[in-house]
């Protein structure tokens, strides 16, 4: 199969949409929406988000402060409002009022749960470190709030019913999840088995 060498970019091609939120030094609710995302422990339960430091990012400087955020996951219904709280600056007007969302105080962190939003992780910030042009940011899961239309009976949550946004950086396009391929290691392990079993003949 032929290679070519591409342009040097950061490839984020998909990666899951979500929207960080947290308060000012005035307790006013501020969020923007971010593509660079990523579980980052599962003991303890924590995420990264990485946010572009280079430019003036309000939410950013919030959570700095604060030491806290929400990690919301915005549904395909809701992609233009997802889409505004990223092109939008909290410097300039309040994000979350124009466009209806409202907030909550979240439990576990100083931080607002946006009301709108099916699942959303409270996380206290743990880390920082700075990455080229972006702030990676760190933060333990400390409590999981979800509507009940998006869960099992076993209380997880179904990516179906979430109908999560899923962003594609190199068409700059939105896409919603597709069809089942797999299961999860159970796939792999039955190559491993069919591997093994031709390698002892």
């Amino acid at each position: 199969m032929a290679k070519k060498e591409l342009k040097m970019r950061a490839v984020v091609a998909p990666t899951e949409t979500v929207i960080v939120s947290a308060y000012d030094k005035d307790g006013k609710a501020d969020a923007c929406t971010l593509a660079f995302y990523m579980v980052s422990s599962h003991v303890p339960p924590c995420v990264t988000i990485g946010i572009n430091a280079t430019q003036k990012r309000k939410t950013l400087k919030d959570m700095l402060e604060t030491k806290a955020f929400v990690l919301g996951f915005p549904s395909v219904s809701q992609v233009k409002e997802a889409d505004y709280l990223g092109v939008e600056s909290g410097y300039q007007t309040d994000k979350l009022a124009n466009i209806g969302f409202t907030t909550s105080p979240a439990e576990t962190v100083y931080a607002p749960i946006i009301n709108e939003l099916a699942l959303s992780l409270e996380c206290e910030v743990i880390r920082t470190v700075t990455v080229g042009s972006h702030m990676q940011v760190t933060g333990e899961v400390k409590r999981i709030i979800a509507d009940e239309s998006i869960l099992n009976e076993r209380g997880r949550v179904v990516l179906e019913k979430l109908q999560p946004i899923i962003y594609d950086e190199e068409a700059g396009r939105y896409l919603s999840v597709g069809e089942k391929v797999a299961d999860a290691f159970r796939s792999g392990i039955e190559l491993k088995r069919t591997l093994e079993a031709e390698k002892h003949g």
